[in-house]
């Protein structure tokens, strides 16, 4: 789908607040409330909106640990494994990539220990072959980007 300047106001809008009202979005973008809802259907249902939410801060949360893990994965069972990887309930996005490893998981956790107890667990499944974990430090930038 070719998105028109409206559906890029539209977007922008909505990631830097999705709470907002169709006629509250209207008068940011500078069109009718009927225009704008019929554009965000549209998005919606070519899913280029393909969810709403809101961006939490998971360390206010007691998730002080987060961790990058890149996963070299054997034997073809590379689409199994990353829907395994992304059910666990830690894991925050798995990406499938190109390089030295197969996929990349980010994925935050309360304690070491819990890490540790993970890591441990996905090292141990058939078919993952290697893991490197990377501890982050620092946040700098976690949210949308803008669109145009």
């Amino acid at each position: 789908m070719e998105l028109s300047p409206l559906d890029i106001r539209i977007l922008n809008i909505l990631q830097d607040d999705s709470t907002l009202s169709y006629r509250q979005v209207a008068k940011k973008a500078k069109a009718s409330a009927v225009t704008v809802m019929k554009h965000i259907h549209k998005m919606e249902k070519e899913k280029i909106i393909k969810k709403y939410g809101a961006l939490v801060d998971y360390e206010k949360l007691g998730y002080e640990v987060s961790v990058i893990v890149d996963i070299r994965i054997s034997k073809g069972k590379l689409f199994q494994l990353e829907k395994k990887i992304a059910s666990h309930p830690n894991v925050f996005a798995v990406y499938d990539n190109t390089g030295a490893f197969d996929v990349t998981a980010i994925a935050k956790f309360r304690s070491r220990s819990s890490m540790d107890k993970f890591l441990k667990t996905l090292q141990s499944w058939e078919f993952v072959e290697r893991t490197e974990t990377k501890l982050i430090l620092n946040t700098i930038k976690e949210e949308g980007m803008a669109v145009g």
